[in-house]
């Protein structure tokens, strides 16, 4: 037997899914995450696989995982303590920044410290021109005095990100070689090796948020690799990556940066290929764990990407999916301020100690004790019976606040929840006119612990009619993970106007690229795989501060054709600012590649059609909508193709819990989803 193992490590659980490529099925499961000691999650879960479905670490022929722990190393700022070498002169580059108003809405916002402070800061004597030649030498002295500087400022590891490095890498090369004859032992990572864009603000930011959390991200790889070792597992550990796709963990240990995202786009390729297997083109994922709500567009069957997706309080210019975190989770705290308004997040109880009604120790009330105290949560074991909900605590806690709100504590515990979709409902709004889409024109895809639990509220909300709950949500990133392609993004920077003169220049560029796409992927797979690249270009008209990121065909380059390369930026920029300018001077500012080699997918399940209405277990009380119902509750793995009930209902299953509310009818589709619309 040959298996593949996808896991998705969480604030509070880690999540496991694991598929048998012969008969193209999916096994899924559970165990409460462990920040604490990395890796333990992971032997926990193994031993857990191989009682609950007898299976044997050394079939495993495949293991990948999504993290956070780079998010959190930055969120957090417990990375490495660092300084930064630049070009004489440019020392201010991370505190001058972009120069806009962190908030546009308050006047007195005030832009985040940066990772590296000024006083860790040191400039060297050295210039380049425009165009990558001399201007001036680099000055050994100089290099010499800022390390000395920096062993004076306690600095762990020092960046080198110098004018115009991404035209000719030569300066920085030449610093880092001067800092290792001197200390061998320093750490020193170059913005070029990092990811070599133009614009020295976004280089120089995107390098130092990849080197701060290295230390961090590489002993984290180390432990788990120790643990897979330890299991008995024989496949090297694979990591998933910001842009969606996966590499190998010693390529993660040093090339952090990649992997920064990995745990989020893990679920947005997992509900994309649901989405696609349910024939649904467009729709907005909604992934709520233990700590945040996060959303992201899919749009024509195909996640959006983008360029300078947030870390914190930074942005990160690397390619990643378009994911943003709009609200609170599960395990978000509610509190009563010191105005007496209620509040929920962004604190977490995480896993330790967890919810008040996970009986684990935790002692303020969080969404999911709101959800417990209302009856939603309670009637049955949560996560493959890891959780038996305590109720009576949950509404315990919940009495705390709801006293000093003068309220019921069933109440105060809906009014938790109002008050976490009133924040979800503000971060969508930013979402959709950033994206310029109308809402309920798409299908929400909820996953993720709480994500089925909130997401008829947020579709109300939002006035959204349609809901797709897959039949696995709370574990559809690991999923995600175990599906995702090996996959990496290459970006040179040209910077030349688009003519004749400079057609044969930028298939050589293209030629260099693929090169460098293709022995990345043969050394990732260990074969000359079947592997598609496609090709972009960033690209303006000549005078424009910012370019259009343009879909190429590389047959229009090595043919050189140039009327079709200029026609395909006209036709971006015509679809996104309502013009173009056939006339004016096209430049190339910088060429993309993305090679891709597909991993073998999971067929969805079919379930049988059915030829009776479904049998609730029973009735349970539930606080809905201001008062308390009898409600249906249905045990989701009962239901069949067709079935058909209405809200309000609670449907519960092993990884997560559904609440469907009054005004929702629920159809089973033939993959055993629930298609929940607005009646």
């Amino acid at each position: 037997m040959s298996l593949r193992i996808g896991v998705d490590i969480g604030g509070s659980f880690a999540d496991f899914a694991v598929l048998d490529p012969q008969t193209r099925s999916v096994r899924t499961l559970k165990v409460f995450s462990r920040p604490d000691s990395p890796g333990s999650e992971v032997l926990e879960g193994m031993a857990s696989l191989a009682r609950r479905y007898g299976i044997d670490a050394r079939d495993v022929i495949y293991f990948t995982h999504g993290t956070t722990v780079g998010v959190n190393a930055v969120v957090q700022r417990r990375g490495l303590r660092l300084g930064l070498i630049t070009t004489r002169n440019f020392e201010d580059v991370l505190d001058i920044a972009r120069l806009k108003i962190p908030d546009m809405y308050h006047l007195m916002s005030t832009r985040p410290e940066p990772l590296v402070s000024r006083d860790r800061v040191f400039g060297v004597v050295e210039r380049l021109n425009f165009d990558g030649s001399v201007d001036t030498p680099v000055d050994e002295r100089s290099v010499l005095a800022a390390l000395e500087a920096m062993k004076r400022a306690e600095c762990e590891g020092v960046v080198i990100s110098l004018l115009h490095a991404y035209r000719n890498p030569a300066h920085e090369q030449q610093v880092k070689a001067i800092l290792k004859r001197a200390q061998p032992d320093l750490f020193v990572s170059c913005s070029h090796e990092v990811w070599p864009i133009i614009r020295e603000y976004e280089r120089t930011l995107t390098a130092v948020i990849g080197s701060y959390v290295q230390p961090k991200v590489a002993h984290y790889l180390s432990s788990l690799q120790a643990a897979l070792k330890k299991t008995g597992v024989p496949a090297d550990l694979k990591v998933t990556k910001s842009n969606g796709g996966v590499m190998s963990a010693e390529h993660g240990k040093s090339n952090c940066v990649q992997m920064i995202l990995s745990g989020t786009a893990s679920g947005v390729i997992g509900a994309a290929y649901i989405a696609e297997q349910s024939g649904i083109r467009n729709c907005m994922s909604l992934d709520i764990g233990g700590t945040t709500a996060d959303v992201a567009l899919i749009i024509d069957g195909k996640p959006q990407y983008a360029t300078g997706e947030y870390i914190g309080d930074f942005q990160i210019h690397i390619p990643s999916v378009s994911v943003s975190s709009i609200g609170d989770g599960g395990g978000s705290v509610a509190r009563v301020d010191e105005f007496g308004v209620l509040k929920v997040g962004p604190e977490s109880a995480g896993s330790n100690p967890g919810p008040v009604c996970y009986g684990r120790g935790g002692t303020r009330p969080t969404i999911t004790d709101a959800f417990a105290a209302m009856g939603v949560l309670g009637q049955s074991a949560l996560g493959y019976s890891t959780v038996q909900v305590d109720r009576d605590a949950a509404i315990r806690a919940i009495a705390e606040l709801a006293g000093s709100l003068g309220q019921e504590p069933h109440k105060t515990a809906e009014a938790i929840v109002n008050v976490a979709i009133s924040g979800m409902y503000a971060g969508v709004s930013r979402l959709v006119s950033r994206f310029g889409i109308d809402p309920r024109s798409f299908t929400l895809l909820p996953f993720g612990g709480a994500g089925p639990m909130l997401a008829c509220h947020l579709a109300r909300a939002l006035n959204i009619d349609e809901i797709l709950v897959p039949a696995t949500p709370g574990v559809l990133s690991a999923l995600g993970g175990l599906i995702a392609d090996t996959k990496n993004d290459f970006v040179k920077t040209t910077y030349y106007n688009l003519d004749a003169t400079t057609l044969e220049q930028l298939d050589q560029d293209r030629a260099e690229l693929e090169a460098l796409a293709r022995g990345w992927i043969r050394e990732e797979t260990g074969s000359d795989v079947e592997a598609e690249v496609s090709l972009s270009a960033d690209m303006r008209y000549r005078g424009q501060s910012f370019e259009i990121d343009t879909p190429l065909s590389p047959s229009s380059i090595t043919g050189g054709d140039l009327a079709t390369v200029r026609a395909a930026f006209h036709r971006e920029h015509e679809k996104l600012y309502g013009y173009s300018d056939e006339s004016a001077i096209v430049q190339v500012i910088a060429l993309r590649l993305i090679i891709t080699a597909p991993t073998p997918k999971p067929a969805l399940q079919t379930l049988e059609e059915a030829t009776e209405p479904p049998q609730p277990l029973r009735s349970v009380e539930v606080f809905m909508d201001g008062t308390f119902r009898e409600v249906p509750l249905y045990q989701r793995n009962a239901l069949r193709a067709n079935q058909c009930f209405d809200g309000p209902a609670v449907v519960v299953q092993d990884d997560t819990t559904t609440c469907v509310l009054p005004g929702f009818k629920v159809t089973v589709d033939h993959h055993g989803n629930l298609l929940i619309r607005a009646v």
